[in-house]
């Protein structure tokens, strides 16, 4: 596989010169890249590279002088990240999955296969399922019964998606993710110890044995259009109504949605996140690695949560938390701040005590 500058260029929609018809077939780092590969030095610090490598070609910030680096063609880029996704895309063959229903694979016969699906091996697709036209789905796949998958699916090795699961068009699963396990969701007959807290908030009465009561789960996932869901992330489904996933929401992996939580769109979801049950999450939320979210609660649009950021109490729209628990950014830094001053600020203390007895 292989293309043109120029059809690179028109791709990204960006400006090419030099010669565009010369071909490459795969991008590289400047300091690597060989004579067929395209250089990536979209920004004045790896210019340097371009030098120790053997590129012809190569993506440059506006206004390089490409020609006084020995390049032949070259692509100006003015948003690097943006041209690096296009770029990317054109250059991703995608898993290799062979065309049809892999022999090995077993589909119940009430499903319902998509024209061009390519279905590999050990894949498991249950009564009354709906795969979309053109899926791809890997090794070791298990679609429950009565799952609804739009066109246009990639759900990679060991993925597990429940029982009535709806997805919607341009879904992009990645290994080991399970959709629609059920929820956790535990009652004690008697009024328990963290009821009491609660209440409370941090007495109790007294501590008295308790035993689990298990709530079914008898709702499902419900997930929209262009949606993508990290390696061994987990969506719980909802109690009686669907825990849903927003149109456009990216999950990173090893993300945890609880049962019945309500994700808006365009949310991005970085690593080891966690939203507890039942809460509503706006529209282009952006969490960072680690952030947490507390049950029954609603984090308005256009949030951003910094890493590690731990949100126990309702988000407004547009706030930028970070710490634990949550605050405002300006007032965590702030808060940072005094806290580097406070060994400096007990020993003034000891001082003057010091000083005064």
């Amino acid at each position: 596989m292989s293309f043109t500058i120029a059809e690179i260029a028109t791709a990204l929609s960006a400006t090419a010169a030099g010669n565009t018809s010369l071909r490459i077939s795969r991008a590289a780092e400047p300091a690597s890249a060989g004579p067929d590969d395209l250089a990536l030095a979209m920004d004045p610090r790896f210019a340097d590279g371009l030098a120790k490598g053997q590129a012809r070609a190569a993506v440059l910030w506006d206004g390089a002088d490409w020609q006084a680096m020995g390049l032949e063609a070259v692509i100006f880029a003015p948003r690097s990240r943006l041209a690096l996704s296009g770029l990317t895309q054109m250059l991703d063959a995608g898993p290799q999955i062979g065309p049809g229903i892999h022999p090995m694979s077993v589909v119940d016969p009430t499903a319902r296969i998509g024209d061009g699906a390519a279905i590999g091996p050990f894949v498991t697709i249950g009564a009354g399922a709906d795969i979309g036209p053109r899926a791809r789905i890997a090794s070791h796949v298990s679609i429950a019964e009565g799952v609804r998958i739009g066109a246009d699916a990639l759900i990679l090795q060991g993925a597990r998606i429940g029982a009535r699961v709806t997805i919607g068009d341009r879904f992009i699963c990645q290994p080991g993710a399970v959709i629609g396990a059920d929820g956790f969701s535990f009652v004690t007959p008697e009024k328990s110890g963290v009821e009491q807290i609660r209440e409370t908030l941090g007495s109790r009465e007294e501590i008295t044995a308790q035993s689990w009561t298990r709530i079914h789960s008898l709702g499902a996932v419900t997930i929209g259009d262009d949606v993508e869901i990290g390696a061994n992330s987990c969506i719980d489904r909802g109690t009686i109504r669907d825990t849903s996933i927003g149109n456009g929401c990216k999950l990173d992996n090893l993300v945890h949605i609880g049962h019945n939580v309500q994700v808006g769109q365009d949310c991005l979801l970085c690593g080891q996140v966690g939203i507890a049950g039942s809460t509503k999450i706006g529209n282009r939320v952006v969490l960072g690695g680690q952030c947490g979210v507390g049950d029954n609660l609603f984090v308005g649009d256009d949030v951003i949560g910094g890493g590690a950021t731990k949100i126990m109490t309702n988000a407004p729209a547009g706030r930028v938390l970070l710490g634990y628990p949550a605050v405002k950014m300006e007032t965590h830094i702030e808060m940072q701040k005094a806290l580097r001053r406070l060994p400096r600020l007990a020993a003034t203390v000891a001082e003057m005590k010091k000083k005064l007895s």
